[in-house]
């Protein structure tokens, strides 16, 4: 439908409200800039790892512990900072991550520190120091950075809303009242990157997750092509839609994470198992949208039920990549938020399998015995311990230790509704392609949510989202900033989101947007 005169003058006057973007990534405390130029600055000799580390700390144990963003610290942190100043001095850096503070979620292992899920009642039951790592935590070690620690998220990151049993509401830094959500669940690694605590830090999303803190904190989050990043050493969700991607200040410190935590390992059965380059990542180009022929999906673009600011901050992204040298078009691809559950339910009739069944929960059982597995010698011991607290969010699963033991040695790989959502994912995602081409677009454009954070006790708006769209299609998507509203808090991100495998593109196209834009406002720090 048309928008009306007085509609258009009310986005009109929104937007003349909105306030202009500041001075981005020009900082004088390296911790509030970019990689690249912490990188920069470490060669000149105006700071070292170590003294970054130290600060990043203190502002852990202040700003974090003001947020409640913070799950647990690590006790090596500024030994290996200083360890990396010493690479630095002899020439043997690993690469652009190596001296690099970064976060993991609190359902990561970590070598030296428990693993409490977020949960007040599994950090009760397993209060032991885990003696491991997982893998992308190890990637993460291996290429040099410094991992702080883990942040906080909603219990064994089940929800959306930053709550956790064990730390508490996780705040937004951009609202001064202490009342706004930061969205989760990976809240506290949302927090802890908006607030300059570290450059970037892993989060996972099975329908929003790291999207979700993304938008209501104003900074970027990925959710890659669905197993692009193994995940093992993690407490499992849902292994059919789970996947783990990177939170940071610019789509080009995102790409330097993801770069170092993706790639095959056989310890994750639903991992991708062709070989990954990591060249693509490294060198995003300010130009990559000239010429780009980009589809604006008008199905996840709810103008009626978005206020009129966001609006006019989503119309002003769509200009934003019209400068930057994109075609911005309206496109309808072959399946939609309105149709793709049905769409893959047609498609295993179709074919006369099984019912889907993302969430099934044979799956999420193997999985967690497998996660046990990796850490504990008694697998099924603490699996037992720990099934009532786990089931009591995932509750999917049957009532019981006792009545879930048959479903726990059963590969995921092997489990029908699974296999069958399988299936129907690739013949949904190969339609999608064939519309995409038939237009001749690259990638889709919509809001990441059509609205801004809400206070953290308060319903949401009902208002449907694409978020489950793109776990269901395995599509990798970025979320970048696209302003700030008139009450101080982020308004929208924009979601560029193309075909499985094309996540360097996204985040070149992502980057270009944000060179363009320069919509990323920090918090404002209290001195």
């Amino acid at each position: 439908m048309p928008t009306t005169r007085r509609e258009a003058l009310i986005q009109l006057a929104a937007l003349l409200a909105v306030p202009l973007p500041r001075l981005r990534f020009a900082p004088t405390d390296p911790l509030d800039g970019t990689i690249a130029d912490y990188q920069a600055g470490r060669r000149r000799g105006a700071w070292t790892a170590a003294e970054v580390a130290a600060n990043a700390v203190a502002r852990c144990r202040s700003d974090g512990a003001r947020w409640r963003a913070i799950d647990e610290l690590s006790e090596t942190a500024l030994a290996e900072a200083r360890a990396a100043d010493n690479r630095l001095r002899a020439g043997q850096t690993r690469g652009p991550l190596d001296g690099v503070p970064v976060f993991a979620k609190a359902i990561y292992d970590m070598n030296g520190l428990p693993t409490t899920g977020s949960s007040a009642e599994w950090a009760r039951l397993f209060p032991e120091l885990v003696r491991r790592d997982a893998l992308e935590v190890a990637r993460l070690r291996a290429a040099g950075a410094i991992v702080l620690g883990k942040t906080a998220a909603d219990d064994f990151a089940y929800h959306g809303n930053g709550t956790s049993s064990h730390t508490g509401q996780v705040l937004n830094p951009h609202d001064p009242t202490g009342t706004r959500t930061p969205g989760g669940s990976s809240a506290g690694s949302a927090v802890a990157v908006a607030d300059g605590m570290a450059f970037a830090a892993l989060g996972t999303d099975d329908g929003g997750s790291n999207r979700i803190p993304a938008q209501f904190t104003g900074i970027v989050g990925m959710k890659p092509t669905f197993g692009l990043v193994p995940r093992t050493g993690v407490i499992p969700t849902w292994p059919y839609l789970d996947t783990h991607g990177p939170l940071a200040r610019s789509a080009a410190d995102a790409a330097l994470l993801l770069a170092v935590i993706a790639g095959a390992d056989v310890s994750d059965p639903l991992a991708l198992e062709a070989s990954f380059d990591a060249a693509p990542f490294a060198a995003l180009r300010d130009d990559a949208l000239a010429g780009i022929r980009l589809g604006v999906v008008d199905a996840h673009v709810p103008r009626a039920q978005m206020s009129p600011e966001a609006v006019s901050i989503w119309d002003r992204a769509l200009g934003d990549l019209r400068a930057a040298g994109a075609t911005v078009t309206p496109f309808t691809p072959a399946v939609t938020l309105a149709t793709y559950r049905d769409e893959f339910a047609a498609s295993a009739r179709a074919r006369g399998d099984v019912t889907i069944d993302p969430k099934s929960p044979a799956p999420t059982a193997n999985a967690l015995l497998r996660y046990f597995a990796g850490r504990t010698s008694d697998a099924r011991a603490a699996m037992r311990l720990g099934y009532p607290a786990y089931r009591a969010f995932y509750d999917v699963l049957p009532a019981t230790f006792e009545e879930c033991e048959p479903l726990v040695d059963q590969p995921m790989t092997n489990d029908p509704a699974g296999r069958s959502f399988a299936r129907s994912r690739a013949d949904i995602v190969a339609r999608l392609a064939e519309s995409m081409r038939a237009a001749d677009v690259v990638a889709m454009v919509y809001p990441t949510m059509p609205f801004n954070a809400p206070r953290a006790v308060d319903q949401w708006p009902n208002v449907r989202t694409a978020l489950g769209y793109g776990n269901w299609l395995g599509l990798p998507e970025v979320s970048i900033p696209a302003g700030i509203g008139v009450d101080g808090m982020p308004a929208l991100n924009l979601s560029v989101v193309g075909l499985p495998g094309t996540d360097a593109r996204m985040l070149a196209f992502a980057h270009a947007y944000e060179r363009q834009s320069r919509r990323f406002v920090p918090p404002r720090r209290s001195v």
